[in-house]
């Protein structure tokens, strides 16, 4: 089993880092020219820019029994089909029975903010150490079992 994590402005990469420390785990990292990241712990994949590219070469890594965190519902979508786990930075577990209803919600919100009419919607809420500390559960939960 390997972690790997859509890196491109993800706010939990220090906590996979010690998660991955702590049980021994291979990890890979995803990002774009843009946002270039650094570690110690896990093998970086610098991707060229491009629509969805980092997306595409996490997709293609990827395999059964792995765990993918990300925001992108779309692509844990995708990261579902491959019988893998996929995992929000805020410790939300995606799975077959809400990725639907998350898609949706992505889709209504799109539209509110191509209509004509002027829609304010809220950003994220800053993230707390609560927020933090519920993602490491859920993490080192999907971990322990999926081992």
């Amino acid at each position: 089993m390997r972690l790997l994590v859509d890196g491109d402005a993800c706010p939990v990469l220090s906590i996979v880092e010690e998660m991955v420390q702590e049980k021994h785990l291979e990890l890979d990292i995803f990002c774009d020219m843009n946002h270039a990241l650094y570690s110690d712990i896990g093998r970086v994949h610098i991707i060229d820019q491009g629509a969805d590219a980092v997306d595409f070469a996490l997709l293609k890594a990827v395999s059964k029994g792995d765990i993918v965190i990300t925001q992108d519902y779309g692509l844990a979508t995708l990261v579902l089909s491959k019988e893998a786990k996929a995992l929000h930075p805020d410790g939300r577990i995606y799975d077959n029975d809400n990725i639907e209803e998350m898609l949706f919600g992505r889709y209504v919100s799109k539209k509110q903010r191509q209509s004509k009419q002027k829609v304010h919607l809220r950003g994220p809420k800053k993230r707390t150490r609560e927020d933090d500390e519920h993602f490491y559960e859920q993490l080192l939960l999907l971990i322990e079992t999926n081992q």
